[in-house]
């Protein structure tokens, strides 16, 4: 039972039990009868279970975020980047402030501050979005009565435009291929050519391994417990791929069988694409090493060691998977194999269920693959007798990649 008693000459306070078993005060009542009316107002709200603290919202942000973090069940590279982005863009402007201090508009309006500053609208969407999680289950556990962000209903549109994603022709991956084996090391060009033709994800071939390599059989393996590697804060781990449909089988093209077998030959270490001092790929790294100076080209660096031509400015490594699936569309090959062979979930669960490749389908496929890579090779080998730069890079290129030879 909450209770009143007075407080000074004269005004009066509200006495009410928290959860913790402590009391709780609400002061500033000029009558004991207006006080008493509160309290009656408290015992109602509990019986019917709709009485918030009113000491609870005064919470602090940044003790909140503790407790908050310390509750979430996600993958460690999710409470990475939650934490990363709380650490260094939430809680330097509401760490301060108290829960129930922080309103809608507040926050809309830090939003377009943080856009204005040169922030992706994702990046800002996201750190939004954190923000908001974090309120909502302070409303779940009854610190505040509501989550204060909402939708904007007003002011101007916004559009977010949708990049397309960049992809690349077979010959231009080759072309990047080589020049990365010229400008990085060869099993960099290696990994760029099994990625535009397996459709796999970095994580998924940087977590490959020999005994998962069955190139006897034609195929390597996305094991559902070890199939990728993951960097979480610098950290390397072998850990499952990014959804259980991407624990799959994946075959290989006969060139790429033979490539390969020549790309094992050059290291005994159990991964099967490492830098070239035998170490685990990270990806950071290798986009700086290898992806941007043999995707953008070189020439606007004149101190460059290597002068490499652009081929498909701002290709990322996961351009080649969408290069992959653009080819499969290209060749006519039936949906259900393409998300069979790229991990990806078929939205119909039935058609899910029931959906198989048939080899014939999956023979054609490798010979789409075959011929789209016999013509680009093809193609590369009549243009190199030409006496220009880029046929230059090609050549050495060509010579620093011997698994292309054996392929």
């Amino acid at each position: 039972m909450s209770f009143v008693e007075k407080s000074g000459k004269n005004t009066w306070r509200v006495r009410y039990w928290k959860d913790d078993g402590t009391h709780g005060s609400i002061p500033g009542f000029a009558t004991k009868k207006a006080a008493e009316n509160k309290a009656n107002e408290i015992d109602s709200e509990r019986r019917h279970g709709t009485f918030l603290d009113p000491n609870a919202g005064r919470l602090l942000l940044a003790d909140w975020a503790t407790t908050w973090l310390d509750s979430l069940d996600v993958e460690q590279a999710t409470e990475s980047q939650y934490t990363s982005l709380i650490r260094n863009h939430i809680l330097p402007r509401w760490g301060t402030t108290s829960l129930s201090d922080i309103t809608g508009s507040a926050v809309h309006g830090w939003s377009k501050k943080l856009r204005a500053k040169g922030y992706a609208h994702s990046t800002v969407t996201t750190i939004v979005k954190i923000l908001s999680m974090m309120l909502a289950d302070a409303t779940h556990e009854r610190l505040i009565p509501a989550n204060p962000i909402r939708p904007q209903r007003r002011g101007k549109r916004r559009r977010a435009h949708r990049r397309e994603a960049l992809w690349a022709a077979p010959d231009q991956v080759l072309k990047i291929a080589l020049q990365a084996a010229v400008a990085a090391w060869p099993g960099a060009g290696t990994l760029m050519i099994t990625a535009a033709y397996t459709g796999a994800r970095w994580g998924e071939l940087a977590g490959l391994q020999r005994f998962n390599t069955h190139l006897d059989d034609g195929c390597i393996v996305i094991d559902p417990d070890i199939g990728a590697l993951h960097e979480v804060d610098g950290a390397l781990t072998l850990g499952p791929p990014k959804t259980e449909d991407s624990a799959r089988t994946i075959s290989l093209p006969p060139f790429l069988i033979e490539m390969l077998r020549a790309h094992l030959d050059t290291h005994c270490h159990s991964h099967v694409f490492v830098t070239k001092d035998n170490e685990l790929l990270r990806r950071s790294n290798f986009s700086r090493r290898a992806m941007r100076p043999t995707t953008d080209g070189t020439l606007h660096k004149p101190r460059a060691r290597h002068h490499l031509q652009p081929i498909v400015p701002g290709l990322v490594f996961h351009g080649f998977r969408h290069s992959h699936k653009t080819w499969l569309i290209a060749d006519g090959i039936p949906q259900v194999a393409q998300a069979r062979r790229l991990g990806h979930v078929i939205p119909d669960k039935i058609e899910h269920i029931y959906s198989h490749v048939a080899p014939e389908i999956e023979t054609r496929l490798l010979q789409a693959l075959q011929q789209r890579w016999t013509t680009a090779l093809t193609t590369l080998l009549d243009q190199r007798s030409s006496h220009d730069a880029a046929a230059t890079t090609v050549e050495i290129g060509l010579n620093a990649l011997p698994a292309v030879e054996a392929a």
